[in-house]
């Protein structure tokens, strides 16, 4: 069920509207503007067309990878593949973990110390051994995606469940509160917020993760056709891969910020002012009726 007070599009007032629109026009004229420069600048000998492509060729070499030979749909499949499954075992592990070490303190002393010393170790360093392991295919390259995504999510749930308020917590325990009830009535709320920042700073991370894995040892993916694109000079192609990894970031950021704003609703002041005003206006035009 939809909430009644969330403003959708036909809500918003007409200084909001276009606003937002305003925004798109302002943001796309200056990717144009950029774009032309560049296209401008390589032309005109200002740029190494070898190393800095014409736009324009980037986009027939978009038109190519996307279309024509579309190729690169199933290298984006395998690395978006491996950041989701990376990102969800890491984060499920790391948040279980920190609920586990914040509920019992014997735990949390001979746990965390351990924890902190695998997050201290480069990722990169691990990357071999893990291939070692796993193998060269995909399942090696998810490992190490969930390895990095594990440390935020875990460190994030440990502080946010280590910050709840001691008078509450008291009074949990003075109205003979489990400790389930304890945790599900208290514990997690206030923990809510900082476990969906660590949710967005682990899916910040995931993407580079995959990227670092199949830059040590793979044979399929993005970071494998930027390798193979950039090896032989074919600077276009790999500017397209470029390009598809930022959108695919860009994505993913905004996703996070949806999902952050759907779980943890209280804290997004922009929302509560919105409705703020959207009631405010509702409730002028209710009056205005009533006295006309």
């Amino acid at each position: 069920m939809s909430d009644p007070a969330a403003p959708n599009s036909d809500q918003l007032p007409p200084d909001e509207k276009s606003g937002s629109l305003g925004v798109v026009i302002n943001h796309l004229a200056i990717f144009l503007g950029l774009m032309i420069a560049w296209e401008l600048a390589a032309r005109g000998g200002l740029l190494d067309p070898l190393f800095f492509p014409l736009p324009s060729d980037i986009l027939v070499s978009f038109y190519r990878l996307y279309v024509t030979q579309a190729n690169i749909w199933w290298h984006l499949g395998m690395t978006m593949t491996e950041v989701a499954v990376g990102f969800v075992a890491g984060s499920a592990l790391g948040i279980w973990l920190a609920m586990l070490v914040g509920m019992f303190d014997r735990v949390r002393r001979y746990l965390k110390p351990y924890i902190v010393v695998l997050e201290a170790t480069p990722r990169i360093a691990i990357g071999p051994i893990v291939i070692a392991a796993f193998g060269f295919g995909w399942t090696s390259k998810t490992v190490i995606v969930m390895l990095v995504c594990f440390f935020a999510p875990f460190v994030n749930t440990l502080n946010g469940m280590a910050s709840v308020d001691d008078e509450e917590l008291a009074m949990m325990r003075s109205m003979r509160a489990s400790r389930w009830q304890t945790f599900t009535k208290l514990m997690l709320p206030d923990a809510l917020p900082e476990i969906t920042a660590g949710l967005r700073l682990a899916m910040a991370s995931a993407l580079g993760g995959a990227l670092v894995a199949e830059f040590i040892s793979a044979n399929e993916g993005l970071g494998v056709l930027l390798n193979q694109y950039t090896g032989t000079l074919n600077m276009a192609s790999a500017f397209v891969c470029v390009f598809t990894l930022t959108g695919l970031g860009y994505f993913i950021f905004r996703s996070m910020e949806a999902l952050d704003r759907y779980i943890v609703f209280w804290t997004d002041r922009d929302r509560v002012e919105r409705v703020g005003r959207l009631r405010a206006a509702k409730w002028q035009g209710i009056t205005r009726e009533a006295f006309a």
